[in-house]
């Protein structure tokens, strides 16, 4: 069986390990973690990713997520990577995002217990 690799971008360090240790845990995944839009560009370019959890609320507006969206969109490495946001921003509009390589939105707060099969799900993933 093939072990999915998925890369959560979450600038709250708490809310960031618990979902990796969930993550892990109930379905079987790798997570990569990271703070830093940056360091999340770095790691989708140089790591074998099979999805990127995004958090909204970690970018200080929507036009930096924009750009984030549009390099990875752009780049023959990174484009094929579906991407899930993570928010607590009702006006983030999905339909917009879906030309930048997003799947889906998941409100923040989730449940911890549930956001394995919400992914696998939106993804198509068997869980």
């Amino acid at each position: 069986m093939i072990t999915r690799r998925i890369l959560l971008i979450e600038n709250e360090n708490v809310i960031r390990e618990l979902t990796q240790l969930c993550l892990e845990t109930e379905a079987g995944w790798e997570v990569l973690t990271t703070a830093s839009s940056y360091e999340a560009i770095v790691k989708t370019e140089t790591e074998r990713l099979d999805a990127i959890l995004m958090d909204v609320d970690a970018f200080i507006c929507e036009q930096d997520l924009s750009v984030i969206l549009q390099r990875l969109q752009s780049n023959p490495v990174t484009y094929h990577i579906p991407v899930i946001l993570l928010t607590t921003l009702a006006n983030v509009e999905i339909s917009q995002m879906v030309k930048l390589g997003v799947r889906a939105a998941i409100a923040k707060p989730f449940d911890l217990m549930t956001l394995a099969q919400q992914v696998a799900e939106v993804l198509n993933w068997k869980y």
